[in-house]
This record gives C-alpha cells, structure tokens and sequence, in this order.
C-alpha cells in the first residue's frame, strides 16, 4: 500500500529530529511530536504524519509561523501543499520531495531552537 510506505519514509524524516521534542503519538498510521517547552502552558505542536482516506498528510508547524522557511523548497514540493503548513501525498513521494521535506523539516527544528520552543537536553 502506497499510503503506508509514504508514511514510513515520512515518519523517519520526522523522528530523526526528535532531540526536545516528545512524541505524542506513534502509531501505525499517525505519528505526532510536541516540542519539549511549554507556551503559555499549552504544550506546542512541531509536526506530524498521518494516513488519511486517500493520502498521507505531513504537518510542520514551523512553516506556519515562519513562513520564510519555504522560500528555497523544490517546486514539486510545493505542489503538494495543502494551506500553510501542510503537505499532501497521493502518489509515491519522489526522491527530490523527500529531500526537501528532510531539509525543510531541519530548518525548521534549527528555527525552534533558535526562537527557543525546543530546548536540547
């Protein structure tokens, strides 16, 4: 099942970044990471994947409060937005996607740390 392997790929992309940030869900169709510091007493949201009907959907929270952050991803990734912060695959995600979802997801964490919502332990 495409929508499986999808995630698989897209999920590794997202715990390799997992140094303060706290899983809040791992399971075989929705993986979800907070990070590590709370803000305003809510815990803060970093990204997620999940299978959905026809998809898989990869959710970077970053992106969404600094948007500068998508300036230098491939094209092809970009088509595959879906609002601000959000990326959707139907079909198998080429190797120039994952790429740029592995270095949009690296940008993002170094930002987090940088504006202090992850604290490295």
């Amino acid at each position: 099942m495409q929508e499986q392997k999808n995630f698989e790929k897209l999920r590794e992309v997202l715990s390799s970044h997992g140094n303060g940030l706290e899983i809040k869900k791992d399971a075989p169709d929705n993986y979800y990471l907070n990070t590590n510091k709370k803000v305003k007493n809510k815990d803060m949201f970093f990204g997620a994947v999940q299978i959905k009907k026809s998809y898989v959907a990869f959710h970077l929270f970053p992106v969404y409060t600094n948007p500068e952050l998508l300036d230098e991803i491939p094209e092809s990734l970009k088509k595959r937005m879906q609002g601000k912060s959000c990326f959707n695959f139907k079909k198998e995600i080429t190797e120039e996607q994952l790429n740029g979802i592995n270095e949009l997801t690296k940008k993002s964490y170094e930002k987090f740390v940088e504006n202090g919502y992850i604290e490295i332990e």
